[in-house]
């Protein structure tokens, strides 16, 4: 695998290659899974039983944009065998366990897309202690980090990893993302394809595989979602 390129620019914009191929099993009765107006950077993408496509068949996508030009994610808990040292040795010393790239989604698999976690930057006196009018964000950005959401970060991998080290809590470091084109996203949520709920920052983080990490996810909400928890992650799996 040759070097990726840097990540997108989310202020850009999402890509307009969607993720197609999705699929819906019939069979499976619709639950309520809330509305558009509930996507939005930091939420949880939960791949519903309706949705068979392997490619999202049981996946938790976290949303990093969402505008009127379409939404961008990547999804959780899908590590691959390829080794965060082999492409970007300088920022494999600041990677979670395990040191893989983890498959972000379906497009651009040759572009790195890192995310981590930032105390630090987050914390309301970041700023005052950088200097006078100076505010956590712009700490973080100095150091290569944009926010998507509460102590998430993008990182800059173009950027100075030893710049970084002193501001984060841990990074992982994704191939390709998935995308929506415009209103794409909204037909599959009201087919019943997707579950938009909250998301936290440890899910980016998170150990756990993609099953496990979607019974999580589905473990903490309520109702009928609730329920599903105990269900297979992946549908076509019954």
């Amino acid at each position: 695998m040759t070097p990726v390129p840097p990540s997108p620019d989310p202020e850009s914009g999402p890509p307009l290659r969607p993720a197609t191929g999705r699929r819906r099993a019939g069979a499976v009765p619709r639950l309520s899974t809330g509305c558009l107006d509930d996507v939005c950077p930091g939420s949880l993408l939960i791949a519903m039983p309706t949705l068979t496509d392997p490619t999202f068949a049981g996946t938790v996508v976290y949303v990093l944009d969402h505008s009127d030009t379409g939404t961008l994610g990547v999804v959780l808990g899908r590590p691959s065998q390829v080794e965060i040292r082999d492409v970007l040795p300088g920022w494999c010393d600041l990677a979670v366990a395990p040191g893989v790239f983890h498959v972000g989604g379906p497009c651009e698999t040759d572009t790195a897309l890192c995310l981590a976690t930032s105390s630090v930057a987050a914390s309301p006196d970041a700023g005052a202690r950088a200097g006078a009018n100076v505010t956590g964000d712009d700490v973080a950005r100095r150091a290569g980090l944009r926010r998507v959401a509460g102590n998430v970060h993008l990182v800059d991998l173009d950027g100075d990893a030893s710049a970084v080290a002193g501001q984060i809590d841990g990074l992982r470091v994704f191939a390709g993302y998935a995308g929506w084109s415009p209103g794409q996203l909204a037909g599959e949520i009201a087919e019943g394809a997707w579950a938009c709920v909250p998301g936290r920052a440890e899910d980016v983080l998170s150990s756990a595989a993609g099953p496990t990490l979607w019974r999580e996810v589905m473990g903490r909400q309520t109702g009928r979602l609730a329920v599903l928890s105990t269900a297979p992650a992946d549908p076509t799996a019954n």
